[in-house]
């Protein structure tokens, strides 16, 4: 049939005559139904910065101080922390410009070593990374925009829950309504959260040439150069650029990917890690070693000791760059789970397209059913700990599969080729980082293999068993998409069997 392609059975009880005026429509016009390439080189950047700059750099970033005692040696891993992210992100930019599909690195792990180590980064992601993640986003979320109104007592748990489920609840509508006001609002939040920081920065910096330069003498005294320290503050630094390969995701909707999206990332990461330091820098300049250690929050007890009198703001700030994360780490990890349900990978109606917005939002839907349940587990935070192993799993995997890329695809083109030392020092050192992880949370590891290999039983179910009864392969089972939908025409896709209208 000209212009659209239906199963055969589709075809009982129409009508030849019927039929035959349904092709010629569908000759004269189609409309193709897939996502939209419309996020510009400025909007990729602002939803790199947007979800890299959460709540850390404003409420704890002391994680590598606490471990080198020092403010010269902090300053120093916070900028080699930025710059190893960086590398392992031009990593993954020239991935993204040579195999220019959405889906990241669960795209560049089934190239290089098939389904099975695939289905299991996709798995991580899916019950682990994501849900668990953007759970404690919104609780940070909740307790920040509460803080104002309770200022000598804990937020009221139920208040805490109910704002955490609505912000995720908004944030994942208007994903599915519009992409392009999705990734807006992403630059308006990043804006923000730049702006908050500016500001940090200009009050450190007034102080510093006021004289309070006390803690700039002698800058590495005291400091801890033990290999256990400098790895474990390592540890610290490098989660807290996390979120930088998440652009990945959404390398089909980005405009010229193969240009904006490595571009996005250069940018990106220069910003972030420049603003990290700076902001160190600042922070330092008003407050002592001891006081940034015992502080909850280093951004309220900085502001409290130069501008009481906009203390209240700090919280609020700090819910807004929460919302940044939440949103950006919505709009990307859907793309994910999307484009594994479209291989079989996951329920098929993951991968449907809301046709009047172009949208996955069956698949952003189930992100927020998997965060509201996630929210209210009372350990959210615990959990919190096992992403640190999942991420570490997949880079170490995604940097190994470039490594044997470029021996068993030689020939592939890369807009962007990047010295082959470059991946093997970081598979190394990655694969350190993991080891390093065993070892310091072994608990947690031990957990997340058991959850990892938890996906094997649902792989065979759901992939490498064929012959499965009909009752399985109509959630499980492989489906064809039907992506020319012309107009007035049904369009209809074939799942497990089963014809399922599509039409609107």
């Amino acid at each position: 049939m000209s212009g659209i392609d239906l199963p055969k059975s589709a075809l009982n009880g129409v009508e030849k005559k019927e039929m035959d005026a349904l092709t010629s429509k569908a000759a004269q016009k189609e409309t193709v139904v897939e996502l939209k390439k419309q996020i510009t080189l400025f909007q990729s950047v602002a939803i790199i910065v947007g979800i890299i700059i959460g709540s850390g750099i404003f409420v704890s970033p002391v994680g590598i101080l606490q471990n080198v005692r020092s403010v010269g040696m902090s300053c120093i891993m916070w900028a080699v922390c930025g710059v190893f992210s960086g590398l392992c992100a031009l990593c993954y930019a020239e991935f993204g410009a040579s195999i220019p599909q959405s889906g990241g690195e669960y795209t560049y792990i089934r190239r290089a070593f098939g389904d099975f180590p695939a289905f299991i980064c996709l798995w991580i992601n899916f019950i682990i990374i994501c849900p668990v993640g953007l759970a404690a986003s919104c609780m940070i979320f909740a307790t920040y925009i509460l803080q104002p109104f309770f200022p000598d007592c804990e937020t009221p748990h139920v208040a805490t829950r109910l704002i955490a489920a609505l912000v995720i609840s908004l944030l994942v509508s208007l994903n599915c309504i519009n992409v392009e006001w999705s990734a807006k609002v992403q630059v308006v939040i990043t804006i923000c959260k730049l702006s908050a920081l500016l500001m940090i920065i200009v009050i450190g910096f007034i102080f510093h040439g006021r004289g309070n330069s006390d803690n700039f003498k002698e800058t590495f005294s005291g400091s801890d150069y033990s290999a256990g320290a400098i790895a474990i503050s390592f540890y610290s630094g490098f989660w807290a650029y996390g979120g930088w390969s998440y652009l990945n995701f959404l390398t089909d909707e980005l405009i010229e990917p193969h240009k904006n999206l490595p571009r996005a990332i250069i940018i990106s990461m220069t910003i972030v890690t420049c603003v990290y330091l700076v902001a160190n820098i600042a922070y330092f300049s008003v407050l002592t070693p001891t006081e940034m250690l015992a502080s909850s929050a280093v951004a309220v007890t900085f502001v409290d000791q130069t501008i009481p009198i906009a203390a209240w703001i700090v919280p609020i700030l700090i819910a807004i760059s929460v919302v940044g994360s939440i949103n950006g780490t919505s709009l990307s990890m859907s793309r994910l789970f999307f484009v594994g349900a479209e291989n079989n990978h996951l329920p098929s109606y993951i991968s449907m397209i809301n046709i009047p917005f172009l949208t996955p939002a069956p698949s952003l839907i189930t992100i927020m059913i998997i965060c509201l349940i996630m929210q209210s587990f009372e350990e959210i935070f615990y959990l919190i700990e096992l992403m640190g192993f999942g991420f570490a799993t997949v880079l170490t995997c995604v940097l190994a599969g470039q490594v044997y890329l470029r021996y068993r695809e030689p020939d592939l083109p890369r807009p962007i080729k990047l010295p082959i030392a470059l991946p093997i020092v970081l598979l190394v050192a990655s694969f350190a980082i993991l080891a390093l992880t065993v070892y310091q949370k072994p608990k947690e590891s031990g957990l997340g293999l058991l959850m990892m290999a938890s996906g094997a039983p649902l792989y065979v179910v759901g992939v490498y068993w064929e012959n499965k009864p009909t009752i399985v392969r109509k959630y499980f089972g492989k489906r064809k998409i039907y992506k020319t939908c012309p107009e007035n025409v049904i369009c209809m896709s074939a799942r497990g069997g089963e014809i399922v209208d599509m039409s609107i």
